[in-house]
């Protein structure tokens, strides 16, 4: 990048592009630097420009992840050469030395700093020295308030950040900060704005949402009541939650008072292996996360179940993997999400004993993939023949076909008609009417 060069001003406007890696609370955060910099005036620029200010924002939950960012800096920096570049998010908060290394980086924002993107930019075009602002995770207090619409009709919103769990294989504590949470008047005034745009669904997020309030002496529960009492949106989902903290009285009040919570669910487990649990400093074990879930299929049996896993942690050996396997295959889940087991730098675990080769990971994960498979079948061969409300999202690319998800979670398909986008309407699930894309 040619840091003597104005940017390019296209009407008296810089225009920018945004690239997100990683998790739905990324994606709601760079939502929310968008709408900022619109704001000052900074347009979107378009498919087939070249745009002045490139923001990506990163993740780093694996070293894949560290690795996919790299290699998107640097393709940006090569189609782009003038542009600047603005790296953000949890890579550049772990590592700023080494994404402020990478080609066409003009600022490196860290957690803390992301949403304060305007002045850095500010300051870069006045200046042209490159900036690289992090804070240490422990005086990361702040919370961000964001929400996101992404190409559908959801919306993410978010209501929590940070962590304070240390499981030993993960970043995140230091990648966000303690655990903080917005208020309640502060989320349901974000609903109230979706709301008054026309969206129809929220799916509530964070990185450990059940710990909301938790610095302000309110309750996650308190949140999804008011949450509820938003006029005009039908539809919530909860993103993933901690199965310690995913209470029987939510689950209760869920199935019971509750009609715009959707019968669905995302909880990690990890490992089905109380061992391995341990040595991953989990906060709950099989027993407890047993009896969430036959807790949900009691309260409401059509629920959708989904399940993360981490294969090959250190610690799993084979016992502990085939104690593992038997355990989840004996859940009344609906689906898994799978990851292999990836090394993090300053994690705890890498003082564990045993070490899991990258085949044998890889070769874990096929098997979960394949139970998975088998589970989501059964799952929709048991909704077949019902009748449930679908929300119906916009076609892509000119296809004659739209799709949408019934309130437990099950693709559906239908011919386009632009009257049922963003609109409720209720559908026979029959083989002609589920989506094979699942």
């Amino acid at each position: 990048m040619d840091n003597n060069k104005q940017p390019t001003n296209k009407n008296g406007r810089l225009s920018a592009a945004y690239h997100t890696l990683g998790c739905k609370l990324n994606f709601s955060e760079t939502s929310t630097i968008g709408r900022m910099l619109s704001d000052r005036g900074i347009v979107r620029a378009g498919d087939d420009e070249h745009p002045d200010i490139i923001v990506v924002n990163t993740c780093s939950v694996t070293e894949m992840a560290d690795k996919k960012g790299r290699q998107l800096i640097r393709k940006l920096a090569k189609e782009h050469p003038d542009a600047t570049i603005v790296a953000t998010g949890c890579y550049a908060q772990l590592k700023p030395e080494q994404v402020a290394s990478l080609p066409g980086v003009a600022i490196v924002l860290g957690s803390n700093e992301k949403l304060r993107i305007a002045q850095y930019l500010d300051r870069w075009l006045e200046t042209r020295a490159q900036q690289v602002a992090t804070t240490a995770p422990t005086q990361i207090r702040e919370f961000m308030p964001s929400c996101e619409r992404g190409d559908r009709t959801r919306y993410f919103l978010k209501v929590q950040d940070g962590c304070d769990y240390y499981c030993t294989y993960c970043t995140i504590p230091y990648a966000r900060g303690r655990s903080r949470s917005g208020s309640i008047t502060q989320i349901t005034e974000l609903a109230r704005n979706v709301a008054a745009e026309g969206g129809k669904e929220l799916v509530i997020t964070g990185v450990n949402i059940g710990e909301f309030g938790s610095d302000t002496g309110e309750s996650f529960l308190d949140l999804l009541k008011a949450l509820e009492a938003v006029d005009g949106i039908e539809r919530y989902r909860i993103s993933s939650i901690e199965p310690n903290l995913l209470t029987d009285e939510i689950l209760e009040w869920i199935a019971g008072e509750s009609r715009k919570f959707m019968p669905h669910f995302h909880i990690p487990l990890q490992a089905g292996s109380d061992r391995v649990l341990k040595l991953m400093n989990r906060r709950y074990d099989t027993a407890l996360f047993r009896h969430r879930v036959e807790q949900i299929r009691r309260l409401i049996p059509e629920a959708f179940i989904g399940v993360d896993v981490i294969a090959g942690a250190r610690g799993e050996t084979d016992e502990e993997w085939a104690a593992s396997q038997e355990f989840i295959a004996s859940l009344p889940i609906t689906r898994l999400h799978c990851f292999p087991y990836s090394e993090r730098p300053g994690t705890s675990a890498l003082h564990l004993d045993h070490v899991v080769s990258q085949e044998e990971k890889h070769r874990r994960v096929a098997r979960l993939m394949e139970l998975s498979a088998g589970k989501h079948e059964q799952f929709v061969r048991e909704n077949h023949g019902a009748t449930r409300p679908v929300l119906w999202e916009a076609p892509h690319g000119g296809s004659k076909q739209m799709h949408g998800f019934t309130d437990n979670y099950i693709r559906v398909t239908a011919p386009y008609d632009p009257e049922a986008v963003n609109r409720i309407t209720f559908v026979t699930l029959t083989d002609a009417t589920i989506s094979p894309e699942q």
